[in-house]
């Protein structure tokens, strides 16, 4: 199984979040448990210095890669009736900082991670779900 996407999925994760989000964006990238591409960069930060973006990018995608096992978690406790009431599947993950968010969208193996500026956090909504149907109807083999 190759990491990296196809251009096509890539500009199609990029496209969905670029216009769910506007000019709040700041980063998308894609990951999985071993990888990470930065898809897109708002032009101008980190000096568009691409090993930079890398060095700063990394110890957030390390961190968010915690979510392969802590939805394995969830799921596990929120899919037996007898532990917590039914509340639903597992979506997606926002991040709240005082001058902007953090979106992580998980399915199966692979995941996107979303920064922006500060926006309604009610916008996340569209995109989270949007990037999950995307993302599980792209074929990892």
């Amino acid at each position: 199984m190759t990491s990296r996407p196809s251009d096509d999925f890539a500009d199609s994760i990029v496209y969905l979040v670029r216009t769910a989000l506007g000019d709040a964006l700041r980063s998308v990238i894609y990951f999985t448990p071993d990888e990470f591409e930065v898809l897109y960069l708002r032009s101008g930060l980190y000096a568009d210095d691409p090993s930079r973006v890398r060095s700063v990018k990394e110890p957030l995608v390390e961190n968010e890669r915690l979510g392969f096992s802590s939805r394995e978690t969830y799921q596990d406790l929120f899919g037996d009736e007898t532990t917590e009431p039914d509340i639903g599947e597992y979506e997606y993950t926002i991040r709240v900082f005082s001058k902007g968010f953090v979106c992580r969208v998980l399915v199966d193996d692979h995941g996107v991670i979303v920064t922006t500026d500060e926006l309604d956090i009610a916008e996340f909504e569209a995109q989270a779900v949007s990037l999950r149907s995307l993302l599980a109807t792209e074929n990892r083999t």
